[in-house]
């Protein structure tokens, strides 16, 4: 059964950064379109950005844009978010999940759509002095 495993949360200053990975194994995620998202205490789950299949774009929601990055390692079959000048509102739990894909472009409203037994755990994010 497809599940995304997430790493490398973390209790984090404003200001500062994270590095989160997402892995799937037995399954090639180089071949997967994949999304990020993430569910802050008593709200529903947000996007927060998606890479399409290797060699594809990047899409970024409005609070990600300019601050964090998405990108995979071929070679590691792993997906990375990158979180740059992070600040309270980041708070949540972060989830990757993704779908065979060979379109160049990812789409967070399909990602969003995915099977809830894909998520798996998240990780949490902590943004707070």
């Amino acid at each position: 059964q497809l599940q995304f495993v997430v790493s490398g949360g973390g209790l984090v200053q404003p200001g500062g950064s994270l590095r989160l990975a997402c892995a799937a194994s037995g399954f090639n995620l180089n071949e997967y379109a994949i999304g990020w998202f993430r569910q802050a205490p008593g709200k529903g789950r947000e996007g927060v950005g998606c890479i399409a299949s290797e060699g594809g774009n990047t899409r970024y929601e409005d609070s990600a844009k300019g601050r964090f990055t998405i990108s995979r390692d071929s070679a590691k079959n792993t997906v990375y978010l990158q979180m740059n000048s992070l600040n309270p509102g980041d708070t949540g739990r972060y989830y990757c999940g993704g779908e065979e894909s060979i379109d160049p472009n990812c789409y967070m409203d399909v990602l969003a759509g995915l099977a809830n037994g894909q998520w798996g755990q998240g990780t949490q994010v902590t943004v707070s002095a």
